[in-house]
């Protein structure tokens, strides 16, 4: 599979999110990592992070492309990557965000119009975009970003932060014990998890004091036994060994996508023990 990766690279030294397509720091990212676990040539992985330096932006975040001007979430996914050094530009930009329905300014406006919000007390997350409502995959990512980077270098700023994240994420947990891309309900009706955000927030949620866990867990498997998307598969898997529960055998699914390989890479790195993405692990 890292073969494979390493085919899909783009003359640019970025990964598109299917072989030959253009390159995203999202595929890019998790194609780094994958293949720094692997062992890759020193030259693929330069050309790799060559490309992400072209996407940083003046405020000290990365866009998603080259086309695409304004910082996002996936500053949280570069903090991710190994370095000599941290990024504190980077760090700076994570630690500024937040989800729009957090800021007073919502809250105030929320109240005025009448409007009932189901989350008015929540902590605040993280959006995809700056100014946007917060979900759970980019607070996920900068949950996991922020680990490290406090593993590195202890600042109360960051701690704060992670204590957020883990509430936001515990406050959004769908009546299943599971997560979905969003709200744990809305309207007054409850949603459904799904099984790759619900791996990903208990990968999150590893190495923090979350309140007991089983019925996530127990979801989690759940979903594992009958997932056919090997995103959903390797984050399940990821995030069930990262509480002590190491599913007996993983179910068969295509690969489609750089991020499936990717990630399908990463599994198995936990799996011998050793998850880059990870603070608690060596």
């Amino acid at each position: 599979m890292p073969e494979a990766l390493v085919r899909a690279q783009n003359a640019d030294g970025g990964w598109g999110y299917v072989p030959g397509g253009p390159s995203w720091a999202e595929p890019t990212v998790y194609a780094l990592l994958a293949l720094a676990t692997a062992g890759s040539e020193a030259e693929i992985l330069r050309r790799g992070y060559a490309f992400l330096a072209r996407l940083r932006r003046p405020d000290g975040g990365l866009a998603p492309g080259l086309a695409v001007e304004e910082s996002t979430w996936v500053t949280a996914l570069y903090l991710l990557l190994e370095q000599d050094t941290m990024d504190e530009a980077a760090l700076e930009w994570v630690l500024r965000q937040t989800g729009r329905e957090s800021t007073l300014l919502h809250r105030v406006r929320m109240k005025l119009l009448g409007v009932r919000d189901e989350y008015e007390a929540a902590p605040p997350g993280w959006p995809w975009y700056p100014g946007t409502a917060a979900w759970l995959v980019p607070t996920a990512v900068t949950l996991l970003a922020l680990r490290k980077a406090v593993r590195r270098r202890p600042d109360p700023r960051v701690t704060e932060r992670i204590r957020q994240g883990e509430r936001f994420l515990l406050v959004r947990r769908c009546a299943d014990g599971g997560w979905n891309h969003g709200a744990s309900r809305a309207l007054g009706f409850q949603s459904f998890s799904y099984p790759e955000t619900t791996g990903l927030a208990l990968l999150a949620l590893a190495g923090g004091r979350p309140p007991d866990l089983k019925r996530s867990l127990a979801t989690a498997e759940r979903h594992l036994a009958r997932c056919r998307s090997w995103e959903g598969i390797a984050w399940l898997d990821m995030g069930l060994r990262a509480h002590g529960r190491p599913p007996a055998a993983l179910p068969d699914a295509p690969v489609r996508t750089v991020t499936d390989a990717a990630l399908r890479v990463l599994a198995q790195s936990a799996a011998a023990g050793r998850n880059p993405l990870l603070a608690l692990t060596p």
